[in-house]
C-alpha cells in the first residue's frame, strides 16, 4: 500500500468511526493514521476497537498527551509516513467537511497528473463552501487572497487542509523547520513546497461545514495565519530552501 490518509482528532467521537469506514470503503485502497491529542470523549478508544475488530493492518493510531496543535500532529504523521515509506500522504479532517470521495481526485492529480502537491481547493472555481456563515466565508476567502498576494504564490486556497503530498516533497521540506502550529501551518507547508520547486495543483472540491461535533476554528487561528504570513515572507528573503 502506498497511500496514507492522516486524520488528526480531538473530541471526534461522533465522526471518527464513520470517516474511517467511508475512507476504507473507497474503491482505491487507503491506509489511515489517526493522531489523537488525548480526546477526553473517548475518540481513541473507538479507533482501537476498529483496529482490533476490522482494520488491524490498515488503521493506525498515535496517541499524544493533550492538545499540541494541528501542525505538530501533521508533522508527527508525516515523519511516520516517511518512515513507513508511503508514496502519497494525505491531510484530511475527521468531520466530513472534506468528502472522502475527493481523495481519489487528489490522488489522481499527483499519481497521473504530474503534480507533487494537490490541494482540495474551495476557491479555484469560485466559492464552493456549504453551510458556513457568510462572515466566515468572507474571512476565509479574503485570508487566502491576502496570503496569495503577500507570498506571491499562485494558489487560490492557501489555508486548505485537504491535501495530497508525494513522499519526495515531505522528504525535501525540512519538517523540523516548520514553525506554525495552527492553520498558519497549512500556509507554511504550501509556501515551503513552492519555494522548494515542487509543482502544486488545485483540485476543485465542495467544502461542507461539519454537522456533528464542535468546530476548532476561532478568530485567533486566523490572526495567527495573517501575522504568520508576514514572518514567512521576511524569512524567505534570507532562507535557503532545499530543491527537489
Amino acid at each position: 500500500m502506498d497511500r496514507l490518509v492522516i486524520i488528526p482528532t480531538y473530541n471526534e467521537k461522533e465522526n471518527v468511526e464513520n470517516i474511517i469506514r467511508a475512507v476504507m470503503g473507497l474503491p482505491l485502497g487507503f491506509h489511515i493514521l489517526i493522531i489523537d491529542d488525548g480526546s477526553p470523549d473517548g475518540t481513541a478508544n473507538i479507533v482501537k476497537h476498529l483496529q482490533a475488530d476490522e482494520f488491524k493492518n490498515q488503521l493506525f493510531l498515535i496517541e499524544r498527551a493533550g492538545k499540541q496543535g494541528l501542525g505538530t500532529a501533521y508533522i508527527t504523521g508525516f515523519k511516520w509516513a516517511i518512515e513507513h515509506e508511503y508514496d502519497y500522504v494525505f491531510e484530511m479532517d475527521a468531520d466530513f467537511s472534506h468528502n472522502p470521495n475527493d481523495l481519489l481526485k487528489l490522488y489522481d492529480a499527483c499519481a497521473n497528473g504530474g503534480a507533487d502537491v494537490s490541494i482540495g481547493s474551495r476557491y479555484i472555481t469560485g466559492v464552493n463552501v456549504v453551510n458556513w456563515p457568510m462572515g466566515r466565508v468572507l474571512m476565509s476567502y479574503c485570508a487566502s487572497m491576502y496570503v496569495r498576494t503577500v507570498l506571491g504564490v499562485d494558489i487560490h486556497d492557501t489555508t486548505a487542509g485537504f491535501v495530497c503530498y508525494r513522499r519526495k516533497v515531505l522528504e525535501t521540506i525540512e519538517l523540523d523547520k516548520i514553525r506554525f502550529k495552527g492553520y498558519a501551518f497549512q500556509i507554511e507547508m504550501k509556501f515551503t513546497a513552492h519555494k522548494c520547486g515542487f509543482k502544486i495543483a488545485e483540485v476543485p472540491i465542495i467544502f461542507i461545514n461539519r454537522v456533528l461535533g464542535t468546530s476548532k476554528m476561532s478568530g485567533g487561528i486566523f490572526s495567527e495565519a495573517l501575522l504568520g504570513v508576514i514572518r514567512l515572507k521576511l524569512s524567505s528573503w534570507v532562507r535557503k530552501y532545499p530543491q527537489k
